[in-house]
């Protein structure tokens, strides 16, 4: 081995051994090295005894998927490219032709529609329920149905579910249940154990994208379990389909968890003030936030919570017109206008309520338009005063 070139691939210097620092080594790789043949025939990577391929696992994705495993109170955790693609994975592990699922009405928005176009075309027929109304879900519940979504708050409105009785129920029927928890992020409540005894989901999809990223620059989905075989079944889907998430992601996101819970506090107190504020104002018919006294499920959150995610909503008033909200969101200066949350800018998007549920109207809401925020790490007296300035212009208040 004489060439230079040669050599430089084959270099034979290793760094010395016992290097540590506070940020998890990173390894990026497709191809994987195996000593000999027969570490290539036996090596099993599901167990996370060894590793195969890249896209089965590596010393960084692994260290992720404990942590994140950690942090939802759960034993088996998979990594997925997105929160949508996390969603994706659960049902198409848990569900095949002939099997229906059923939704809550304000679930996350791209879940429904997954589930009324590929699913639904491939056999899959599903059910919107009432998410405050246990008893609606409990009367869908039927021979064919092999999974229950739950949300917790729900999508958009932050309606806050009987989440202790829709997991008895689903328990009590042999229903798997799995809850979107990226609001609570592992942070509001343990999924697994909502009661202290023992109560909890069976699967928990979490949107890393949002509070474990922190930065608004990191698309990135997880599926937790605690159950062995639940965790088999979505592991296999998972290689089957061929998810992976890069390393420099999963680097991203080892960087930014020790903060997640200093983040999430944060935003929390501050969406928690801007709400009072907002409850004060004549221009909103209803804020919606489950820590705040009045709102859809309050109860229900104080049972299981504590603490609560840094988005809050507000009905605006029907007397004022779409163009007087648009205007509202148009002249927010802190607040930009943009998918998403959990990052460290202040956001806002006005939504079309009526066009995204499937079942009317809530009896619960005021009727009016929704417009929902996400608070930052902003002060919080610079994010009132830019509600109030965007206010006063659009609505002359």
């Amino acid at each position: 081995m004489t060439d230079p070139t040669t050599q430089l691939i084959h270099h034979p210097y290793q760094p010395p051994a016992g290097f540590d620092a506070p940020l998890p080594a990173l390894h990026k790789a497709s191809t994987v090295f195996f000593p000999n043949v027969a570490a290539m025939r036996t090596r099993d990577w599901k167990d996370k005894s060894g590793y195969t391929y890249g896209l089965h696992g590596t010393p960084s994705s692994f260290t992720l998927e404990e942590r994140i495993a950690t942090l939802e109170h759960g034993k088996h955790a998979v990594l997925l490219p997105s929160g949508l693609a996390a969603v994706a994975c659960a049902s198409l592990a848990l569900l095949k032709t002939g099997d229906e699922v059923l939704i809550p009405d304000n679930a996350y928005g791209p879940n429904k529609a997954l589930t009324e176009g590929e699913l639904a075309g491939w056999g899959i027929t599903h059910q919107y329920y009432d998410p405050m109304n246990v008893a609606d879900l409990a009367a869908r519940i039927n021979e064919r149905t092999r999974l229950v979504w739950l949300e917790a708050a729900g999508s958009i409105t932050l309606e806050f579910p009987d989440l202790l009785e829709q997991v008895r129920l689903c328990h009590a029927r042999g229903v798997t249940c799995v809850l979107d928890n990226t609001w609570g992020a592992g942070l509001a409540f343990n999924p697994f154990d909502l009661d202290g005894q023992g109560l909890g989901v069976d699967v928990s999809v979490h949107a890393l994208t949002k509070y474990p990223s922190g930065g608004g620059d990191v698309l990135m989905g997880s599926v937790v379990t605690r159950d062995e075989a639940l965790h088999r079944r979505i592991l296999l889907t998972h290689m089957r389909l061929g998810f992976g998430v890069s390393a420099g992601d999963t680097e991203t996101l080892l960087r930014a968890l020790p903060s997640i819970a200093l983040r999430y506090h944060a935003q929390d107190q501050a969406a928690r003030q801007l709400a009072r504020w907002c409850a004060q104002q004549p221009v909103f018919a209803q804020v919606l936030h489950p820590a705040l006294a009045g709102s859809p499920g309050h109860a229900h959150w104080q049972q299981v919570c504590g603490a609560a995610a840094g988005l809050f909503s507000v009905m605006v008033d029907a007397r004022y017109t779409q163009s007087q909200v648009d205007a509202f969101c148009d002249g927010l200066r802190l607040f930009r206008l943009g998918y998403s949350w959990g990052g460290p800018i202040s956001l806002v998007v006005p939504y079309d309520l009526a066009a995204i549920r499937a079942r009317g109207w809530p009896a619960h809401l005021a009727r009016g338009t929704v417009v929902r925020f996400s608070a930052g790490l902003e002060a919080v007296a610079d994010l009132q005063a830019d509600l109030a300035q965007a206010a006063q212009r659009a609505f002359g208040i």
